[in-house]
């Protein structure tokens, strides 16, 4: 699969190692040319840098590992080149105070597909710290690391959970693109939890058993 990146950061490093070890084609691409060079050469089993139109045009799928802040505006200067492709977003919209920067407002991956109509846009990879997913595979007693994706076009689906599988987890379905913003929020408060209390968020669900009551175990 050919796989464009938009960002030189610590998401666009750990995802695009993964698919690159996987075998796909990818292209990194940065404002920064220097930075965008420096990350494809560390990554190397054939990454190429470029700039950011220049690896949207690149791909069957765009990684948007972009800050919030900036994701809606690079989509929408790109937003011819990516008509019809599949546009991953895995931006955390978090602010200080583990703050959801979207509260009453669309989800970050609504944003981008308002900003770039034409693509399809999906949710995924925004639950874990970036080294979880620079693990070979991410497994956790002896059971794989879940991911929830949401999209609304299957093609698109298909293809990222392809690229989950990839990285060593399963894919989830985590319903339409509608349901981003629940998955942007779970972020939120885990990352509280994790990092502001110091949380066991695991120890918060109990078995799948157990999860819908007694009618469940019968």
């Amino acid at each position: 699969m050919r796989i464009g990146v938009l960002g030189t950061g610590n998401m666009a490093d750990a995802l695009a190692t993964q698919w690159v070890r996987a075998g796909h084609d990818v292209t990194i691409g940065g404002r920064d040319a220097h930075k965008a060079e420096v990350l494809a050469a560390r990554i190397g089993g054939g990454a190429k840098p470029a700039g950011l139109r220049a690896a949207a045009e690149s791909g069957q799928v765009v990684l948007a590992a972009l800050p919030y802040g900036a994701g809606a505006d690079v989509a929408r200067d790109l937003s011819a080149v990516l008509e019809g492709k599949v546009l991953l977003d895995c931006s955390n919209p978090v602010g200080p105070g583990f703050r959801l920067l979207t509260e009453g407002g669309p989800s970050a991956a609504q944003r981008l597909a308002a900003a770039a109509p034409g693509a399809h846009v999906v949710k995924a990879f925004n639950l874990c710290h970036e080294d979880v997913w620079r693990m070979r595979p991410p497994v956790f007693d002896g059971r794989p690391l879940a991911v929830p994706v949401c999209g609304d076009d299957e093609t698109a689906l298909a293809h990222v959970r392809e690229l989950v599988r990839d990285v060593g987890c399963e894919a989830v379905a985590g319903g339409g693109l509608e349901r981003a913003g629940l998955l942007e929020a779970t972020a939120a408060l885990f990352i509280a939890l994790w990092v502001g209390e110091g949380a066991d968020v695991q120890a918060i669900a109990p078995p799948l058993a157990y999860a819908a009551g007694p009618s469940r175990r019968e």
